[in-house]
């Protein structure tokens, strides 16, 4: 299937390793050209080997809002105007209720609700002007079903969705689209880190995940992929589970 995304330009956050790495190789294979951002240059750098053609390296911190603002047009000088913005911007510590301190709270904030703003405020006009945007927001089943232990998160994640589907109903008609994917549970280091090793967290899926198995990034680029395509012109505003039907609320 042709997705019609080839020589389009892709910002990928969050793109050093895990999900965020899966989306870039992936659209990277689907022909666009993409330019990967995350904290560390040097993680950047190994990422980018393993990523067809020659992304544009992008270090930033998500704490960093005017950093973030400046990334959109540093890709347009290097690749072209972003037409495909992915906000992966990271998962806050864990916690109860009230575990965390406000400074947690506050910097849980920036990370994934207004660091998504700053980025879709910079992106935005360009696409309007060309009629055409595709905008994924990585977030997490919690939107659905919080996550016990995860009170930022489940916190965020849900202002975060109500500030996309808002912009989902502004921008809907101008050509743009903008989903969320409510993760599950994936084959990363942070699940790894959480359950011990990924081992552990292969064990605990077998269990808890009907389809007896944690999820790979590749399937998770896959399906950003396709959310950033001509072909998903018609999807826009929605919360799509991704978790080997994890879910059990509809």
């Amino acid at each position: 299937m042709d997705l019609g995304i080839e020589g389009k330009t892709a910002l990928v956050m969050g793109a050093s390793r895990g999900i965020g790495l899966g989306i870039a190789s992936a659209l990277a294979r689907e022909g666009a050209s993409v330019a990967i951002s995350s904290r560390s240059a040097e993680a950047l750098r190994e990422a980018a080997t393993e990523i067809e053609g020659e992304p544009a390296l992008l270090p930033a911190d998500t704490d960093d809002l005017d950093r973030l603002a400046a990334l959109p047009s540093e890709a347009a000088e290097l690749l072209g105007p972003v037409e495909i913005l992915v906000t992966n911007t990271g998962g806050p510590p864990p916690g109860r209720a009230l575990d965390n301190a406000v400074e947690e709270w506050e910097a849980a904030y920036r990370s994934l609700v207004l660091a998504p703003r700053a980025l879709i405020e910079a992106v935005l006009p360009g696409m309007r002007e060309r009629s055409w945007g595709r905008i994924t927001n990585v977030a997490s089943s919690s939107v659905r079903e919080p996550i016990p232990g995860l009170a930022l998160s489940n916190s965020h994640r849900m202002a975060a969705l109500g500030f996309f589907k808002t912009i989902a109903d502004e921008v809907a008609s101008e050509g743009i689209t903008v989903n969320t994917v409510a993760t599950g549970r994936f084959a990363t280091d942070r699940l790894a880190s959480m359950h011990g090793s990924l081992e552990a967290a292969e064990d605990a899926a077998q269990e808890l995940v009907p389809a007896g198995r944690l999820g790979l990034i590749e399937e998770y680029g896959d399906l950003v992929a396709f959310l950033s395509s001509e072909r998903a012109a018609y999807l826009t505003g929605a919360t799509i589970p991704l978790d080997g039907g994890m879910l059990r609320s509809t």
